[in-house]
């Protein structure tokens, strides 16, 4: 079996890959009957030269490959037809924007393989950049607020070389006593909370966050449940908040009385409440300044994130009593950052960290013919069709435009 690491052609330019150099030579010791091939790529954070130090072979094309790995969407004229392929398709939630993508890999019946849905059999994502994300969205949040207020200066992530660079950075900062606020348990708020950690912010309970005042910078990490209550009164457990988010409301107005920051990690389901809603927003005692939506639902949960930023242009204000952007230094403005592809300014770990992923969860299925079904879950088109757990993508890839 071959594989194939291809080269990122979408733009803006994204310089992550699937598996560093290191990856590839240990796994041609693990699997010495595979082989392991690079598409040459001046984009990628890794050079050609440093795969061939590694003794992998660095190919023009990729045609003799059997499987071939991608982080971000392949463009169609690039789709390399009867292939199989895994990458971010961004077509799971029928996505406008790549219903074109989608019909490309069926009608070049090419096998896909989603990133997104490598799941376990309780639904549970198994790789991903998360981690990243919430990593460098911590950063961002932190240096958001120094602009804000003109207290210091933090160079922009994508200038550094990695999360200890990162950390490094914020250790210089004499932050003031401020109350940071994360939502999100997962793999994105676990990033941010090594953030925190990482700079001794001190850890305190909900409760003491809400009513005691600290004389250092303090966060809590908080869960659904923090921050919604049943519309009827009744304390349920987690499980009922997932199962029937409709019959909740938001009480996150409790934090924005308190907080300076608000770091958003959470997972947003459709049918849930909004969590930060503009009326919070515009409450005379709310504090929040700076909001770093990390998970950015544009249009989602949070009222104040109108739009996703950019790695270039991270940073725009958030007028509540207008419900528009404005200047950062406007007076009523909230800052917000919602850049939408986080990972990609930490190409170097978050390429090493999926790797890893992709190692332990994937590459065993080749081996154990798919014992955990891993991939079996994961496809979504085969042999010119969509498989029957992505059977409501129908109308979707063969429709002519996509209706909602």
């Amino acid at each position: 079996m071959k594989f194939g690491l291809v080269q990122e052609r979408k733009n803006p330019p994204d310089k992550r890959v699937v598996f560093s150099p290191q990856k590839l030579k240990e796994l041609k010791a693990t699997y010495p009957t595979w082989e392991f091939v690079v598409e040459t790529s001046t984009v990628r954070v890794f050079s050609d030269e440093t795969y061939l130090e590694q003794g992998i072979e660095v190919v023009q094309n990729l045609n003799d490959c059997d499987v071939l790995l991608g982080v971000k969407e392949i463009p169609v004229d690039a789709l390399i037809p009867n292939k199989k392929y895994f990458f971010f398709s961004h077509t799971i939630k029928k996505q406008p924007y790549n219903q074109k993508l989608l019909q490309a890999i069926l009608d070049k019946n090419i096998t896909l393989f989603d990133h997104e849905t490598i799941v376990n059999e309780h639904n549970q994502r198994l790789i991903g950049f998360g981690k990243y994300a919430g990593i460098v969205g911590a950063y961002n949040g932190f240096r958001a607020f120094g602009i804000k207020f003109e207290l210091f200066k933090l160079p922009k992530a994508e200038t550094l070389t990695n999360q200890a660079m990162l950390v490094k950075e914020l250790k210089k900062v004499v932050f003031p006593p401020i109350k940071v606020v994360l939502t999100g348990t997962g793999k994105v708020g676990s990033g941010a909370k090594e953030i925190l950690d990482a700079i001794k912010f001190k850890e305190v309970s909900v409760e003491d966050f809400l009513h005691k005042n600290y004389a250092q910078p303090v966060y809590t990490q908080i869960d659904v449940l923090d921050y919604n209550q049943r519309i009827d009164g009744q304390v349920l457990e987690k499980e009922d908040f997932y199962q029937h988010p409709e019959a909740y409301q938001s009480n996150f107005g409790r934090f924005t009385q308190v907080a300076d920051i608000f770091m958003a990690g959470h997972f947003y389901d459709n049918r849930a409440p909004k969590i930060l809603t503009r009326e919070m927003l515009k409450d005379a005692a709310c504090k929040i300044k700076v909001v770093a939506d990390i998970s950015c639902d544009v249009d989602g949960p949070i009222a104040c994130t109108l739009r996703a930023s950019t790695i270039a242009d991270p940073l725009y204000g958030y007028d509540a009593k207008t419900n528009q952007e404005v200047d950062v230094f406007h007076p009523n403005a909230v800052v917000v950052m919602a850049v939408d592809n986080l990972p990609c300014e930490l190409p170097l770990d978050a390429s090493e960290g999926f790797g890893e992923m992709f190692a332990t969860h994937v590459l065993p299925a080749f081996t154990n013919g798919d014992a955990d079904g891993i991939l079996e879950r994961a496809k979504i088109t085969e042999n010119g069709k969509l498989t029957p757990r992505f059977s409501y993508l129908e109308n979707y890839a063969f429709g002519s435009s996509v209706k909602f």
